[in-house]
């Protein structure tokens, strides 16, 4: 299962964002930094509408979504790629996740320490960048290193590596993520080998007071100004993660009607989960029928044959043909049988690329 790391300076909301998340106590939310040291993982559902739709459909009552991993890590402060704030602890875990969720403050409150004494955002998104870029340019360093004697030696892969080494090292030392650099197909697939913090997909949470959720707040505004400005990438996503926090314990029929009351139409938390899934690249196919209606989560791009080794190794060796509806065709029709008539349910071969919402049902030879 993939993961979303979160990630940002300490006292910044990450573990009250973390327990909004997974809808759990699990992670300690106290007022001072460090407060997490060894990261809290936890399992969390992707909020999707279209299973409820195809409930009745399917005549059934269990509903299986798709999830994603969240892990949160440690607050990194100025100097963590020097291990200060046992920097190089906490930068192992970013390394392992495969997308950064950056929570930036985004309010002010006096009861609750910010680590440079003052509520700045944007000085605080340039201290987490500059310590990934910082690690990266050790790492590029340590690679470089190794590759060129390789090189010398005229291997043609080491030849590549440090070719691509080099252009990273002078771009990153310009102040520039590795994500942004420009590269052809085979040279993202080199950078993937060289595991750089900098390389990872961000997505930005403003936190935000729960008085500004419903507005767009000064901060927010100056923050996607920011990356736009610099280049970045990456998503932007407002949340108010105690907010978010307190309604866990609130029914999902309250926590809509508190946050209508808000003048909110969808929770931050459900946001930042779907905007991590498709980040990530991923996307949801269902099977629906009498046992259950279940979203399982593919790779864009991946054809019939994977897909239904998701489901079971058997049903991708023996694969023979796919029967597909998609999910828009089958709720208009209202039934499979009504979309089989309609000329709407067909038959796909190995080479078909599922989409998103297609509902499937896979024949193999077991």
């Amino acid at each position: 299962m993939l993961q979303a790391g979160i990630v940002g300076l300490p006292n910044v909301g990450k573990s009250t964002l973390f327990n909004a998340l997974t809808r759990t106590r699990k992670a300690a939310a106290e007022n001072y930094p460090f407060c997490t040291i060894d990261p809290n993982v936890g399992i969390v559902e992707v909020p999707d509408e279209r299973l409820a739709a195809l409930k009745p459909i399917a005549k059934t009552d269990k509903l299986v979504p798709a999830a994603i991993e969240f892990v949160d890590i440690a607050g990194l402060v100025t100097g963590a790629h020097r291990g200060e704030g046992l920097g190089n602890k906490f930068l192992a875990h970013i390394r392992e996740v495969d997308i950064i969720v950056h929570v930036v403050r985004c309010f002010e409150d006096g009861d609750i320490i910010h680590s440079s004494g003052n509520v700045d955002p944007l000085c605080d998104m340039e201290v987490i960048h500059t310590e990934l870029i910082l690690a990266d340019l050790q790492s590029i360093e340590n690679q470089y290193q190794r590759n060129i004697k390789k090189a010398r030696a005229q291997d043609s892969e080491a030849v590549k590596a440090v070719t691509l080494l080099q252009r990273l090292r002078d771009f990153l030392n310009q102040g520039h993520p590795a994500s942004a650099l420009s590269l052809n197909e085979e040279e993202k697939i080199l950078l993937k080998s060289f595991h750089l913090l900098s390389s990872k997909p961000v997505i930005y949470a403003c936190n935000v007071a729960e008085n500004e959720i419903a507005r767009n707040p000064p901060f927010v505004e100056r923050v996607r100004e920011y990356i736009a400005e610099r280049c970045y990438g990456g998503e932007c996503c407002t949340i108010c993660a105690q907010l978010e926090s307190d309604l866990v314990d609130f029914s999902s029929e309250d926590a809509k009607a508190y946050l209508t009351n808000l003048g909110i139409a969808d929770s931050g938390a459900s946001h930042l989960i779907r905007t991590a899934y498709s980040s990530l690249g991923l996307a949801s196919y269902f099977t629906a029928g009498e046992m259950e209606v279940h979203a399982w989560t593919f790779k864009i791009g991946m054809k019939a044959p994977q897909c239904a080794g998701i489901i079971h190794g058997d049903f991708e060796r023996g694969f023979i043909k796919a029967e597909v509806v998609s999910y828009e065709d089958l709720i208009k029709a209202g039934s499979l049988l009504a979309a089989k008539e309609a000329g709407k349910y067909r038959l796909e071969g190995k080479d078909y690329k599922v989409q998103d919402g297609d509902v499937m049902t896979f024949r193999f030879n077991s």
